[in-house]
């Protein structure tokens, strides 16, 4: 066998080897879980098995049980960050085009997104009650924060090399603007976005739980909480993790897709 071959096998069992690295840390997490549960170490009514558990999510999707709820935080989640980044990623731009007008809001912007928005929940019940619309602005001003800091902070930090090769070449403000510091930006921009959607889940979950809804997965959390139902109440935890790591995930093909000139 020659070296060539001998170094393309090594090359795709290792290729091989590293698509399953990802499922590792899943395998740790249901065999602790597994232990644990068969050990009498934790009430089993308290800590159902993972297979119990799963067993009660698939019941749960494929029986439609669990759909509206899925269904209505996917929905709110989604109109909380187009709220957000529609009037999020202009206002960061534009701040980002001027230091010393980012400057003078930083204080404002840092001060509101160290704020755990569970916090402000009270207060925005108070100006648009137990409404949906209210658990959507909330989660909404809390990712608007997020990419307003983000995508200025991308403007900000464009590399002056680019701006002044664009300079040097005659291009005007608006052409370096547009041409160079937008497209510098868009890296630090869509990591804003793609936390943007993160916490306006949190938040939407969060909001669920604590203000009157029929429906959403926050609420299926808490109800299933308050009667004891566990293997519902750790299903519905699992399909909101499963959610979460699924957007992130078509937030990084999208900015793997588009942005392919980051760090370049």
């Amino acid at each position: 066998m020659t070296t060539s071959s001998i170094e393309s096998n090594s090359s795709a069992r290792n290729f091989s080897f590293n698509r399953f690295l990802p499922f590792i840390g899943v395998f740790v997490l249901f065999g602790v879980w597994w232990l644990i549960s068969i050990s009498g170490a934790v009430n089993p009514v308290l800590l159902p098995t993972p297979v119990a558990t799963i067993g009660t999510l698939i019941t749960g999707i494929f029986t439609g049980a669990m759909l509206p709820d899925l269904t209505a935080t996917v929905l709110r989640t989604f109109s909380a960050f187009l709220m957000a980044g529609i009037v999020g990623v202009p206002v960061g731009v534009a701040l980002g085009s001027s230091e010393k007008l980012y400057r003078s809001v930083e204080f404002l912007i840092d001060f509101f997104r160290s704020t755990p928005a569970s916090a402000l929940i009270p207060l925005f019940i108070l100006f648009f009650g137990v409404s949906d619309f209210s658990k959507v602005v909330i989660a909404a001003f809390s990712a608007f924060l997020l990419i307003v800091f983000n995508s200025a902070y991308g403007v900000i930090n464009a590399k002056q090399s680019r701006i002044l090769a664009a300079k040097v070449m005659g291009a005007n403000p608006w052409q370096v603007f547009k041409d160079v510091l937008l497209m510098e930006s868009l890296p630090q921009t869509f990591i804003g976005l793609r936390s943007g959607i993160s916490i306006s889940l949190v938040i939407v979950i969060v909001a669920e739980m604590f203000i009157g809804t029929e429906q959403g997965l926050g609420k299926r959390i808490i109800d299933a909480q308050q009667i004891l139902n566990v293997k519902d109440m750790y299903a519905s935890i699992l399909v909101t993790g499963i959610l979460g790591y699924f957007l992130n995930m078509l937030f990084l093909l999208v900015e793997k897709r588009f942005i392919h000139w980051s760090g370049k």
